[in-house]
């Protein structure tokens, strides 16, 4: 008999992933319950790799969903469709993985193939997921989110100075979320960094989300190219999944 993907929380995975939500609040609340599931999921449970990423996921979607309602951002129409959308991404392969479809994206596969162990450390683990969302999913959200929209993605617009409002959530949340990751002599090391690591992480962060900008303009001016579009999308899981690799790998305890 062919083990469940999901082991024991199989069905309840399967039945929130059947569920295509619709708002923010509703990403936030899918992020929560599968934050539940997938601790439970033996045999790594509690240090699962898929929760270490999703953990930080659900904390920058909250924040953005506060943002929402504290009227931070200059288009919350355009920032909610791109949130709805990037979420979209991620539990599509989630979903297509429960299948043991030959479409799942590599970029997320390596880390799906780590929830099994060997035991990956927490802080390459949420890397690796951050990696496989922003440098491969968040192009092409992006290109969606400006199609629904009848818009384009251009430098120095509202919609731009909103994606670039998210670079600081991340900085505001990186420093606890990367300590949180931590051992407690990787916290003394840390403490004797002073602020270098959070300096650090989120100017990666900044970089690695340009790079994405970048690339769904790419992606926009080939839109109708199917031939083009398809040639991207290999490029950018591939470049994703070998990083992704890299990260899951010994070299990504360096990291920690």
């Amino acid at each position: 008999m062919i083990e469940p993907v999901w082991g024991p929380v199989h069905r309840d995975i399967v039945d929130l992933l059947a569920d295509h939500p619709a708002d923010v609040p509703a990403v936030v609340d899918h992020l929560t319950k599968l934050q539940d599931m997938l601790v439970r999921l033996p045999p790594l449970e509690e240090s699962c790799p898929l929760a270490d990423f999703n953990k930080l996921y659900l904390t920058i979607t909250s924040s953005v969903l506060d943002g929402l309602y504290d009227d931070r951002f200059v288009d919350p129409v355009f920032l909610s469709r791109l949130d709805v959308e990037f979420a979209a991404r991620y539990f599509d392969a989630m979903r297509l993985w429960t299948d043991s479809s030959p479409g799942t994206p590599k970029a997320w596969s390596c880390l799906f193939e780590r929830m099994q162990g060997p035991d990956a450390r927490p802080l390459p683990s949420a890397a690796a997921g951050v990696n496989a969302h922003i440098n491969f999913d968040l192009p092409f959200a992006l290109v969606t989110t400006f199609d629904h929209l009848e818009s384009e993605p251009v430098d120095g617009s509202d919609q731009h100075h909103d994606y670039l409002e998210i670079n600081n959530i991340f900085a505001d949340k990186i420093p606890g979320l990367r300590r949180g990751y931590l051992e407690r002599w990787q916290l003394l090391i840390d403490m004797l960094n002073g602020d270098i690591d959070d300096w650090y992480q989120g100017e990666l962060v900044e970089y690695t989300r340009d790079v994405a900008w970048r690339n769904a303009q790419k992606i926009w001016r080939c839109r109708h190219d199917p031939d083009a579009r398809e040639c991207e999308r290999r490029r950018l899981d591939d470049n994703a999944a070998a990083l992704g690799r890299l990260l899951l790998s010994p070299l990504g305890a360096f990291l920690q």
